[in-house]
C-alpha cells in the first residue's frame, strides 16, 4: 500500500462543495454546543450512543438499557462491558489530546488496548485478511511487523505534519480513516480504533471543541455502500466517491447532533423548572446536571458527587420520583433511578 501525502489532486469540484457544506454544518455543531455550559453533560450522554453504534458494526450488540445499568455498576453482560470499554477508550484518547497537544500512534495503541482489555498490541503475525460477508477475502492488509510500523510512522507524521498535503481538514480525515483501516495494524479492534481517531483528529484540529461528532450511526445505516467504497478504493485509488460519503457523512452526523443538543437543552430547561417549582428547597444546578449526566443513578452517586449524606441523597431521589423526574428501579438488591424522559431522548 501507499505511502502518504498522496501527492495527487483529490480535491475536485464535487468534493470541494461537499467540504463547504460539512465544515459549514461541523462549525455550527460547534457553537450550538456551548448552550449547555456543562459540557461533560454532552461528551457522557453522546459518547455511550457512539460506543453502541461503534459496537454494532463490529456486531457487537448491547441494549441502551444494559449500557446504562453498566454504568451505574449493575451487573450486565460480557457484550456490554465492551461496548463500555470503548467510551473508557475514548475518553482516554481525548485526555491524552488535549495533554501532549498531539495524535501519536502511541495514543491509539493505548485506545485499542483498552476496546480489547489486552495489551497484544501491533500485530507480529502473518495470514490477517479481511473478507466480505461470503467469507471472499476481499483485501490484504500489510503483513510484518516492520511494514505496519513503517507505515504507521508514516501515518502519525501525516497527522501531525500540515505541511505534507493542503488539503481541507475533513478531506484529510477520510484519508486518514482509510489509510488506518488499510494498515489494520491489530488484531482486533481496528474498526473502533480508526473511528475514535476520526473525532480526536477534528478535535485536534480544532474543528470541535470537545468530542461529539460520531459518524457511526450513519456509517451502520449505510454499511454496506462504506464497505464496497473501501473495497472500491484498494483496487481502483479513486478517491472521489469515497471522501464525499464521509463528507456527507460529518454534515448529517452534524446536523442531527444539533437537533439532539437542542432537545437535552430543551428538556434540562424544563426539568429545571418543574424542580424549582415543586421541590425548591432540594434544586441545584448541579443536582440537575447529575441527572443529565447519565439518565441512570444510584444514591451513592448523589452522595459522591453532591457531597451530601447518604439519607440526604435517598431523599432527594425519592421526591424526585415523587413528582415524576425519575422512575425507581430495582435489579437484585440494587435500587436505581431512571431519568425516563432523558432515557426516551437518547435512545431515538
Amino acid at each position: 500500500m501507499n505511502k502518504l501525502p498522496l501527492k495527487k489532486d483529490i480535491e475536485s469540484k464535487k468534493v470541494l462543495k461537499k467540504s463547504i457544506s460539512a465544515n459549514r454544518a461541523l462549525s455550527l455543531l460547534n457553537g450550538v454546543a456551548n448552550i449547555i455550559p456543562n459540557q461533560y453533560v454532552l461528551i457522557s450522554s453522546l459518547i455511550l450512543k457512539e460506543a453502541k453504534s461503534s459496537s454494532e458494526i463490529e456486531n457487537i450488540v448491547t441494549t441502551t438499557d444494559e449500557l446504562y445499568k453498566a454504568e451505574i455498576n449493575l451487573e450486565v453482560s460480557r457484550e456490554t462491558k465492551e461496548v463500555q470499554r470503548y467510551k473508557e477508550a475514548l475518553l482516554k484518547g481525548y485526555e491524552l489530546l488535549k495533554k501532549g497537544n498531539l495524535l501519536l500512534i502511541k495514543h491509539l495503541i493505548k485506545i485499542q488496548s483498552i476496546i480489547v482489555d489486552n495489551n497484544a498490541g501491533i500485530r507480529r503475525q502473518a495470514g490477517t485478511t479481511l473478507k466480505n460477508s461470503k467469507g471472499e477475502i476481499v483485501y490484504t492488509p500489510p503483513q510484518s511487523y516492520d511494514e505496519i510500523m513503517e507505515l504507521l510512522n508514516n501515518l502519525e507524521q501525516y497527522i501531525n505534519d500540515d505541511s505534507l498535503e493542503d488539503y481541507d481538514y475533513l478531506v484529510k480525515m477520510a484519508i486518514i480513516h482509510f489509510q488506518f483501516e488499510s494498515i489494520h495494524p491489530f488484531y482486533d479492534g481496528n474498526g473502533r480504533s480508526g473511528r475514535i481517531l476520526n473525532v480526536l483528529y477534528l478535535v485536534y484540529k480544532e474543528l470541535l471543541n470537545i468530542p461529539i461528532l460520531y459518524i457511526s450511526d450513519y456509517i451502520i445505516r449505510n454499511k454496506e455502500k462504506y464497505y464496497q467504497l473501501l473495497s472500491a478504493l484498494h483496487k481502483n485509488d479513486k478517491w472521489e466517491d469515497y471522501i464525499i460519503f464521509m463528507l456527507d457523512a460529518v454534515e448529517n452526523t452534524a446536523i442531527n447532533t444539533i437537533e439532539t443538543i437542542k432537545d437535552i437543552k430543551s428538556l434540562m430547561d424544563k426539568q429545571a423548572e418543574f424542580i424549582q417549582n415543586k421541590l425548591p428547597k432540594i434544586y441545584s444546578k448541579e443536582l440537575l446536571e447529575l441527572l443529565f449526566i447519565n439518565p441512570y443513578t444510584k444514591i451513592e452517586f448523589l452522595e459522591k458527587n453532591l457531597n451530601i449524606s447518604r439519607q440526604t441523597a435517598s431523599k432527594y431521589l425519592k421526591q424526585l420520583s415523587s413528582i415524576g423526574i425519575l422512575e425507581e428501579n430495582k435489579k437484585g438488591k440494587s435500587k436505581y433511578y431512571i431519568n425516563k424522559e432523558f432515557f426516551e431522548l437518547l435512545s431515538k
